[in-house]
């Protein structure tokens, strides 16, 4: 069969997106998981971080479904629905709307720039769940706010907050950041441990001060990634519990893909996130495979976009400001 997908990147986190409301390509669930290893394969296939699947919704504009590198199916992806979003506007012609995801129906709107010509777009981040239960979390606490986990780190205090996708946050200092620390934490509780039966996303945080947080992420089922979308807001909300950063405003938040901006909304004890940032296109192509095997695939056609020249000046301001306050700091 013949496959039409884009490759594109929210912060450098980058999909191979499948449009499943105007084709008809009826993928099972075995389809969808063989076809993101193959395809998210960087030496193999074409590389990717996990793919967007881009279905009709009965209530809202358009449904995503989250496929990782691994094959495993994720809750929710911030950067991953900033593309889907653009995807879906465009196709409708709209410049608000709404995407079904697997815990909530979130809004999105197209914004403007955030910095030069670049293609921006605005998602809701929510719920935001703190009972270790939805992450889940095996310890003796019902949450676990800026506190000690004795068997992950006898230094660092930690946040444990589904959003809804699970995700464990630590503020640290530099040192933190360019030492081993974060591997060895994440590589322990994504393998066979006691506290994450199904694993957790990591996220170590270092202020920038005026300039807003740098936040880097090891993603469960995919490792250390440029960017995380869920990650940098969830963080984002942990820095405004911790006096850190103020609700309500924007902050810059750094990572190792660009840059995104985050306001943390509170309505009582109810908490949300809207997550700004690019949705950039980088190629078309067009596939011949067998959804049983699609690692054979053939490349019928591929079209590069001119998109990521004005990504890469983003990239590039970003790349300085964390080289000037993370890794030149020491």
């Amino acid at each position: 069969m013949e496959i039409n997908l884009i490759k594109c990147h929210g912060s450098g986190n980058d999909f191979l997106l499948i449009d499943e409301i105007t084709e008809t390509y009826n993928f099972s669930e075995k389809d969808r998981q063989n076809l993101a290893i193959a395809l998210c394969d960087r030496k193999k296939g074409i590389g990717a971080d996990g793919i967007l699947f881009v279905l009709d919704s009965d209530r809202c504009d358009g449904k995503m479904r989250v496929f990782n590198a691994d094959g495993s199916e994720a809750s929710m992806c911030g950067n991953g629905l900033r593309c889907v979003g653009r995807y879906v506007t465009e196709l409708k012609n709209k410049s608000d709307i709404t995407i079904e995801t697997m815990k909530a129906d979130l809004k999105i709107s197209s914004e403007p720039s955030i910095f030069a010509e670049i293609p921006t777009f605005k998602v809701e981040i929510s719920p935001v769940l703190f009972e270790l239960k939805h992450l889940p979390m095996n310890i003796d606490k019902q949450t676990l706010i800026d506190e000690k986990v004795p068997e992950i780190s006898a230094a660092l205090t930690f946040t444990a907050v589904a959003v809804p996708n699970p995700h464990l946050i630590s503020i640290v200092e530099n040192e933190h950041i360019l030492s081993n620390e974060q591997k060895s934490i994440s590589e322990s509780v994504n393998g066979p441990n006691n506290l994450f039966p199904d694993g957790v996303n990591v996220s170590f945080v270092q202020s920038l001060g005026t300039d807003g947080i740098y936040v880097r992420t090891f993603e469960r089922g995919v490792g250390f990634t440029n960017a995380c979308g869920t990650a940098m807001s969830a963080s984002t909300l942990v820095t405004c519990l911790s006096g850190l950063n103020e609700f309500e405003k924007e902050i810059d938040v750094f990572n190792n893909g660009g840059k995104v901006r985050v306001i943390v909304h509170k309505n009582d004890e109810q908490f949300s996130m809207d997550l700004i940032g690019n949705a950039t296109y980088t190629s078309r192509y067009k596939l011949d495979l067998d959804v049983k095997e699609p690692e054979s695939y053939h490349t019928l056609n591929h079209i590069d976009f001119d998109e990521e020249r004005s990504y890469s000046e983003l990239q590039e301001h970003a790349k300085e400001v964390v080289e000037k306050n993370v890794f030149l700091k020491a």
